[in-house]
């Protein structure tokens, strides 16, 4: 890490001062991230980023500083959030734009597989290269600000936005977060990871309260260990911008929380980017006060939606006048939006706005590629798939066509007709084609007789395409979004975890005239199949998410094995709803995480519950074998303890790699295919934490009888948990297990550590 102490001698050559005494502004103290990419940082060697900004801010008027945090309106600008401009520094003012998987609103861009699927890769590279696809699309038509990538946990199976994020699992979804901030902003726009905090469901968001302590046994450790986790890694990646959400956090506000603004994401993250509201996030009655407590920026300002007012502007230059908001916060403010427009170059030759410039490139091929490799295989009996010259085909279920009136007819994505490849609101975008699965299987299979019944609910027209045929591929679906569009009776949020349309009679229908019925499942996360799933006659169910405007050719890659599936649920699957530990709270009022730490998998291990499908499982056309674990150490000291203060989550004694973790594996099969080990860490009794916890994985693509090493660091972080007492990264000593498998319920290779003081 770069010296403070040279820091402030370059701040002093160019006429700059730094503000040690503000210890939420990481940006102003010049401290330098964990990562940084050079690529989009022309400053890194020195820092000189937060520096630059602070010159430009002291040429700056109390309403210049107010004009770059307040938004100019909705409807006043191109963009879904446009800021003003200010000639006398050349700042264009920013645009602000929807959303995590495409251009919203785009007339010629993208739309890109959901989280929830990129998380079902597992594969680091792609999370990377889709990542880049995006920002590229984003710069390309002028963005400065891409609003994503959404960062929740999946905390309840029915939540409206889960298949925007990246699942259950805090590791995992870190890392997708990591690699998607990274290859979005190496491409020149600055991404916004949303939203901030405790956002985990859409019914009453608005109004509900998320009180989370962070144990369930130390009152303060969930909020570390789960929930802050993917913006912790979203902020290592060098994240711009996050977004603070709706809900209120121990019954504050999130974006008007001192406690979540200032000490979690500006101290302990050392967060040196800005805040903005989600949008019309808070009424104008909480006022200037929000920008004491954290807030940097308001979206989209203006009057709307019964605001006559926006409490930023005219009254945050009025509130500093009066000495209500120093204008030492201000500047901060300023400070933080200029230094992560310089952060990015944009104020060097960045594209005008123009939203319908065409950007796509090729990025169909890595979407299709993306669809194909998240796919995954839950069932395959009697090697029921890949198919090989069927005879004939059924195609059966409103899932497997298109929507006559085109894939953008409804508003934002809200209605479910046609092949269900992305879900609703404002974390959807404008298709500019979409492939459904019908047209798809003609296309592959043009001389294969095809018999086809759309609809779901004419039970008697699917037994009479689906008899006869040598195999009937069923489509079924189920749907979510954002509260302000309800849909079919769903206020974003599912209803039940049933497949929409009766897709359960439909199944069972088919299966009863259909010996050899295959399952292919679009849904937002997981559905209760056990009126089903042990059909003899339904010899494979393939789980294909939201895939993007490549579905259908994805779906196809996999049925017929172009693609070997490789995809691993990024959630678990239940019997019945009632297995997972939390449920959306209609009403609203006080939601408590009484669950804490035992988020997913974790509930399922700790209560000795037996799901359907455990998180991490996904099966392949050919077998794998793991073998000689070696573990780089057997007994551990700790070494010192995790610094307390500024930014103490992102020091390198937590993050650097500490030791490692080793094995091969053997593709044992007659294809070639991809293995995803995953590593799982079961800490000693005295750390109260769940049996078993994700902290590693990789992917090896294997040919046929060969094997690959694979080799797995772990850092001090992996084993650590967060001490309220000390406000600080703590390691419990003791003996940990160790262990290698293929899903979170399926180890191969066991082992331990020892760790000392």
């Amino acid at each position: 890490m770069k010296s403070f102490s040279l820091a402030l001698a370059v701040a002093s050559t160019i006429g700059a001062s730094i503000a040690t005494s503000d210890p939420s502004s990481a940006w102003a103290s010049a401290k330098i991230k964990v990562i940084r990419l050079p690529s989009y940082d022309p400053y890194s060697s020195l820092n000189l980023i937060p520096i630059k900004a602070q010159a430009t801010v002291k040429k700056l008027s109390v309403a210049d500083k107010a004009t770059l945090a307040t938004g100019i309106g909705w409807g006043n600008g191109t963009c879904v959030g446009n800021t003003g401009a200010i000639p006398k520094i050349s700042f264009p003012g920013f645009c602000l734009q929807d959303s995590p998987l495409g251009v919203r609103f785009g007339g010629s861009s993208s739309l890109f597989p959901a989280g929830i699927n990129t998380a079902a890769t597992w594969n680091r590279d792609l999370m990377l290269q889709r990542g880049i696809a995006l920002g590229a699309e984003f710069k390309g038509v002028g963005v400065n600000v891409a609003l994503g990538p959404d960062v929740n946990i999946a905390r309840t199976p029915t939540s409206g936005r889960n298949w925007e994020g990246f699942g259950g699992d805090p590791y995992l979804s870190g890392e997708a977060a990591f690699q998607t901030v990274t290859g979005m902003q190496s491409s020149g726009v600055q991404a916004c990871a949303k939203h901030f905090i405790n956002n985990e469901q859409e019914h009453q968001r608005s109004e509900e309260s998320s009180n989370v302590d962070d144990r369930c046994v130390f009152p303060s450790l969930t909020e570390h260990e789960v929930y802050l986790h993917p913006f912790l890694k979203a902020v290592q990646a060098g994240v711009a911008s996050v977004m603070c959400s709706y809900n209120q956090e121990n019954n504050t506000y999130s974006c008007e929380n001192n406690h979540s603004l200032n000490q979690l994401l500006k101290t302990e993250l050392g967060f040196e980017g800005f805040v903005t509201t989600d949008w019309w996030v808070n009424e104008p009655k909480y006022g200037t006060e929000a920008a004491n407590q954290g807030l940097d920026m308001v979206m989209p300002g203006g009057a709307a939606y019964g605001e006559t007012i926006s409490y930023f502007g005219p009254a945050l230059v009025s509130a500093v006048q009066a000495g209500l908001v120093p204008e030492s916060r201000l500047d901060d403010m300023a400070t933080r939006i200029l230094s992560s427009w310089y952060l990015l170059g944009q104020d060097k030759n960045y594209p005008p706005v123009n939203l319908n410039a065409t950007v796509q490139g090729n990025h169909k091929t890595l979407i299709r590629q993306i669809g194909a490799a998240s796919t995954v295989l839950l069932k395959n009996s009697n090697k029921a798939l890949p198919l090989v010259s069927p005879s004939s085909i059924a195609v059966i279920g409103n899932d497997a066509g298109s929507n006559p009136a085109g894939p953008n007819s409804c508003t934002d994505r809200s209605c479910d007709v046609g092949i269900l490849a992305v879900g609703w609101g404002s974390g959807s975008a404008n298709f500019p084609y979409l492939v459904d699965p019908l047209s798809a299987i003609k296309a592959h299979v043009p001389k294969i007789p095809i018999r086809s019944s759309l609809n779901d609910t004419d039970l008697t027209a699917a037994q009479q395409a689906a008899k006869g045929a040598s195999v009937a591929l069923v489509f079924i679906n189920s749907d979510s979004g954002e509260d302000y569009i309800t849909v079919e009776g769903n206020e974003g949020d599912r209803n039940t975890m049933a497949a929409w349309h009766g897709g359960d009679a439909l199944v069972e229908a088919v299966a009863s005239v259909n010996k050899n019925t295959i399952v292919v499942v679009n849904s937002v996360g997981p559905l209760i199949m056990e009126s089903w799933i042990n059909n003899p006659n339904v010899t494979a169910l393939v789980w294909a998410g939201l895939q993007g405007q490549e579905a259908g050719n994805a779906i196809v890659d996999v049925l017929w094995g172009t693609v070997n599936p490789s995809g691993k649920l990024p959630y678990t699957i239940a019997k019945q709803q009632s297995d997972y530990p939390a449920q959306v709270i209609v009403a609203g009022g006080n939601i408590t995480y009484s669950e804490g730490l035992f988020v997913d998998y974790k509930w399922f291990d700790a209560k000795g519950i037996a799901p359907r499908y455990e998180f991490g499982f996904g099966l392949s056309y050919t077998t794998f074998q793991y073998s000689k674990l070696h573990i780089s150490v057997s007994t551990i000291s700790i070494g010192g303890s995790a610094p307390s203060g500024l930014a103490p989550s992102l020091s390198s004694w937590l993050h650097d790699d500490w030791f490692s973790v080793s094995f091969q594996i053997k593709n044992t099969g007659n294809r070639a295919g991809t293995e995803i080990p995953q590593l799982y860490l079961v800490a000693p009794k005295s750390a109260q934490s769940p049996p078993n916890q994700l902290r590693g994985f990789s992917n090896v693509n294997l040919q046929p009888g060969q094997t690959g090493p694979i080799s797995l660091a772990l850092s001090r972080y992996s084993f650590a948990i967060w001490s309220v007492t000390a406000q600080k990264w703590v390691i419990p000593t003791g003996t940990y297990g160790i262990w290698i498998g293929s899903s979170s319920r399926a180890p191969q290779l066991t082992g331990s550590v020892t760790i000392k003081n």
